[in-house]
């Protein structure tokens, strides 16, 4: 059984997840109504592997004896007018769930419940690569997003995104 700190910590992260996925849809469609169906895919894959995200964390409470408690998804309540404020809050978005992350990473260390830094290992190294990510994606989007060629051929590069299942077990064997 884990420590209750740690299993409250974790549930709050699975909701988390859950939202998360919940607002990547919407920024996918965002992206749908602004004909930039690349864009569209490529938060759709986001939102898949934030589901996947939760998904392992649900398998691993349930593994560890404990009980899940699912909340409520939010409505994303952003609006947006550009594209670049859309991706510029999916990098806000990441950064918030690093600490997060990083917030149930150290109680865990601080109840010295190993299993479960190291079953976090895989998202830590997970939430640094999506972080990095969402900021390639920005400069990007700076760079070639007001020459409509070049918005074209980024939109057309994120569309070929291939959906990827988020294994924890596996992250964290192959550091």
């Amino acid at each position: 059984m884990l420590d209750n700190k740690v299993a409250g910590l974790l549930n709050e992260q699975l909701n988390k997840e859950f939202y998360s996925a919940y607002l990547y849809l919407d920024f996918a469609n965002w992206f749908e109504d602004a004909g930039l169906t690349g864009f569209a895919h490529w938060y759709e894959v986001q939102a898949q592997e934030e589901r996947d995200h939760a998904l392992a964390i649900r398998r691993y409470l349930c593994d560890s004896g404990c009980r899940v408690h699912l909340d409520a998804i939010a409505r994303p309540d952003k609006t947006f007018d550009a594209s670049l404020a859309v991706l510029e809050a999916g990098l806000a978005h990441e950064r918030y769930v690093s600490a997060s992350i990083n917030a149930v990473y150290a109680c865990a260390a601080e109840a010295k419940d190993f299993k479960t830094m190291q079953f976090l290992d895989a998202f830590v190294k997970e939430q640094g690569e999506e972080e990095k990510n969402a900021e390639d994606l920005i400069k990007k989007m700076k760079l070639f997003g007001s020459d409509p060629r070049g918005l074209y051929l980024l939109d057309k590069d994120l569309a070929a995104r291939v959906y990827a299942p988020f294994n924890a077990a596996a992250e964290t064997a192959n550091g």
